[in-house]
């Protein structure tokens, strides 16, 4: 055996303590999943050679039969997982088994909580595979050499999982890498044969490389009996070992497809749908998309990790591709394999090809498709929507051309329901639209209850109109770029006149005009009384219990964008709202009897009342409070 050199031992980073205790004492309740995990990045390993001899061949080192080998030693109680993949350096030994190198790292452990089902999942999500052999062994060692490197660059990676690991330089004749698993006393069972080679076709069936396992056969006599010290081992390939994606859609079954998918998003849950499709024409290729069933920890980091892997005439070329779908379809997972790249494409060359663009448009239309048959079953997409579906919101501002497919997949909180989970489409809406509405109308608020109980919606409700209830950060950027659905223009109810349309009639319209006439002295004298605090004042007919509201201009940023760009340190222009008074409410009758300095408190008053209820803020709370202290105690 060769001596190790240039020992040392190092401490785990402290996220990497607290994940090795959570797999080592927490997760049971599916062990075997450890296989599958180094399977699966022995399987990139292999890829990554694959994509690496392209500019330089010399890397196979003459062995350029790509594979993954599993051994088992019942006696010794170890499971060998070995490949001839790209290999690692030292350096990127102590990296990639002693830290976690992905940002989010701490949000991700504010997760764990010891709840073994969540937990599991959160680490698929996170993608850190190999740490799952700790679940089955209380020691793992890992032998290793770069491809290409000399065979004295070898790296003996050697940890019980306790703290702390010990690194040191041996001499490795083959490059590759490979892991040893010291099984713990209640995992002895993967130590065996038939369970290694089951759970091998239940999980890595799909994996393009061949997964080998030594077969010990008997010369026979000619009566058919084993001769004595005949064995003779061969390697069997345990898997399909075809890339899933090549196969037709008719031979692969649900449960291939959910394996799959595991095996490409390093998620331990099943994807919500999929879509597999193959073109053929001016333009060929394969695709197999998965919507997943939960949010990776990095969703909302817009510069993440994110987009297909990329294959090009089935050789792996790159793992997040991300130009092949926009941004805010950056949840979606799969594979895209096609003939009309080049093999040594780069991300540069990506960005520059006239192909990339039309692939790139037929997989948006292909998943935004992909949502819109999953919106069929209402529970699933509901699931969808809870999860992605603020991104999903982002794609109107992002995709003109999609627009229109992209408004009809998203989900509001309306009136219709008064409920706080968004699960109304604009199709539902546009269906309950009453005799004679033209637009479809809506309101925006920093909650879901300062939206419901807004006084902008108080003639809505007296006339059994439904409002869409947004109150997402995201929702006044969607809809300053989604103007109209199905050809009804999107209105938002707090700026501008209110306009109801054919569903007010002219004898209404009358009235309020009257009405308008006869309170003009009061309206002037609010107007005098706050001077360049408003814009305007005028008479509303859209209140029937508030005293006032404030309106903003048609084409004015609305308070919520306002404060999220204020907050991001962005300077905004001053902004003067529009006061419109209810002319039937009893605080505003009891104003136009009032004179002098009460006036002007009591205007303050209802203007201050006004920017509260929309969800303002003052910029002098304590006048407020003593104007209204002074008309309480007058």
């Amino acid at each position: 055996m060769t001596t190790a050199t240039h020992e040392e031992t190092l401490g785990f980073q402290t996220e990497v303590k607290q994940l090795l205790h959570l797999m080592i004492h927490s997760l049971y309740s599916n062990r075997e999943i450890f296989l599958r995990e180094l399977i699966s990045n022995a399987a990139d390993a292999c890829d990554k050679l694959r994509y690496a001899a392209l500019d330089n061949d010399s890397l196979y080192e003459g062995d350029s039969e790509l594979r993954i080998e599993i051994e088992h030693d019942a006696e010794a109680g170890t499971v060998t997982v070995r490949d001839n993949g790209i290999g690692m350096s030292r350096d990127e030994v102590i990296s990639n088994l002693g830290t976690i190198a992905r940002s989010g790292t701490a949000d991700f452990l504010k997760q764990l909580s010891g709840e073994q089902q969540k937990d599991a999942r959160l680490i698929g999500q996170f993608g850190v595979g190999f740490y799952s052999g700790f679940i089955v062994a209380d020691e793992i060692s890992v032998r290793t050499r770069k491809a290409g490197s000399d065979t004295t660059e070898g790296v003996e990676w050697r940890s019980r999982g306790e703290g702390e690991f010990t690194v040191a330089d041996i001499e490795r004749a083959t490059h590759g890498t490979e892991i040893v698993l010291h099984l713990k006393e209640d995992a002895k069972e993967f130590a065996d044969d038939f369970r290694l080679q089951s759970l091998v076709r239940k999980y890595s069936d799909h994996i393009e490389v061949p997964v080998r396992m030594p077969k010990v056969e008997n010369a026979r006599d000619d009566e058919g009996n084993p001769i004595e010290g005949s064995d003779i081992t061969t390697w069997e390939t345990v898997n399909e070992a075809t890339a899933l994606w090549s196969r037709p859609k008719g031979d692969i079954s649900d449960e291939e497809y959910q394996a799959f998918y595991k095996h490409v998003a390093h998620d331990f849950s099943d994807p919500l749908t999929w879509s597999h499709n193959k073109v053929e024409g001016k333009l060929e290729y394969t695709s197999l998309l998965y919507v997943p069933g939960r949010a990776p920890f990095d969703l909302y980091e817009r510069d993440g990790a994110r987009g297909v892997k990329l294959y090009v005439q089935r050789v792996f070329i790159m793992d997040d591709a991300e130009q092949f779908l926009p941004l805010y379809l950056r949840f979606i997972k799969g594979v895209l394999d096609t003939r009309d790249l080049s093999l040594n494409v780069s991300r540069e060359l990506l960005q520059q090809d006239p192909k990339v663009e039309k692939i790139r448009s037929a997989l948006t239309k292909r998943a935004l498709d992909m949502l819109k048959k999953l919106a069929k079953d209402k529970a699933a997409y509901q699931t969808f929507w809870n999860t992605f579906g603020s991104v999903l919101k982002e794609g109107p501002a992002e995709d003109f051309a999609n627009r229109e497919r992209i408004a009809g997949l998203v989900r509001f909180s309306t009136t219709h329901t008064d409920s706080a989970t968004q699960d109304q489409s604009l199709a539902d809406y546009v269906e309950r639209m009453q005799e004679g509405q033209q637009k479809i109308y809506y309101i925006i608020a920093d909650s879901f209850n300062a939206a419901k109980s807004s006084p902008h919606l108080e003639i809505f409700r007296k006339k059994g109109i439904e409002v869409v209830l947004l109150h997402d950060r995201v929702d006044e950027w969607l809809m300053s770029h989604l103007n109209d659905y199905d050809g009804k223009a999107l209105v938002d109810v707090a700026k501008g006149e209110l306009d109801l349309g054919d569903i007010e009639d002219e004898e209404e319209k009358q009235a309020q005009e009257e009405t308008a006439k006869a309170k003009e002295d009061l309206v002037k004298r609010v107007k005098e009384a706050l001077g360049d605090q408003v814009q305007e004042v005028k008479v509303t007919h859209r209140l029937t219990d508030s005293p006032a509201c404030v309106v903003l201009p048609e084409h004015e940023m609305g308070f919520q964008m306002r404060r999220i760009m204020e907050a991001a340190g962005q300077p905004m222009p001053e902004v003067k709202p529009i006061l419109e008074l209810n002319p039937v409410h009893a605080l505003v009758a009891k104003l136009e009897g009032v004179e002098g300095d009460a006036f002007g408190d009591l205007a303050h008053v209802l203007l201050d009342q006004a920017i509260i209820a929309e969800g303002g803020h003052l910029d002098d709370p304590a006048a407020y409070v003593k104007r209204l202290n002074a008309l309480l105690t007058a």
